[in-house]
């Protein structure tokens, strides 16, 4: 499903063009990308990415996407949690459509507190500077992978990170979005 943007977010400047997501971040999907961010959801993580390109494929394939690209986590966090869970998704998207994932394209360049325990207006400010692109990505379509958009702050910054490389389209794949995100 590609979203529109809710009342709070329709004021804000995203550095991504649209936002496509699996569903609301409630219920047993809230349930499911909980249990993903720990270690024991690493083989459930990219079997949700081959469902949901499965379930998807032609949204996915309308947006001309070049490359898979998931939102790294810091090496701390990585190394804390035993994987990457967005990567993992990302991994499993990209085979069920074809495309090359590329997870070395973005690096995260410094640790940032969880955005959980921030506001709106701290989320922003947590993630500013926190991604760098690795190479130049002159014209690419990029799908971005996360597992869940409160804010859109964490995708906002990544995608800015992609568009200084030069990406021509960046959208953002979720598998929850918040309500009002």
């Amino acid at each position: 499903m590609i979203d529109g943007r809710c009342t709070h977010c329709r004021e804000e400047a995203f550095g991504f063009d649209a936002a496509v997501r699996l569903g609301p971040y409630d219920g047993l999907l809230r349930e499911a990308v909980l249990r993903l961010k720990n270690h024991s959801g690493e083989g459930m993580a990219e079997l949700f990415g081959e469902l949901w390109a499965d379930h998807a494929e032609p949204a996915f394939r309308a947006l001309g996407v070049d490359a898979v690209v998931p939102v790294p986590l810091h090496w701390r966090r990585r190394w804390q949690r035993g994987y990457n869970q967005s990567e993992a998704v990302a991994h499993g998207l990209a085979a069920r459509l074809r495309l090359p994932c590329r997870p070395s394209w973005l690096r995260r360049t410094r640790a940032t507190p969880m955005q959980t325990s921030q506001t709106f207006a701290g989320r922003r400010e947590n993630v500013r500077g926190a991604f760098a692109a690795s190479r130049p990505l002159a014209g690419r379509t990029v799908l971005l992978v996360d597992d869940v958009m409160t804010t859109g702050a964490t995708a906002s910054e990544a995608a800015h990170a992609l568009r200084t490389a030069g990406t021509g389209r960046v959208v953002v794949a979720v598998l929850a979005r918040a309500h009002g995100a």
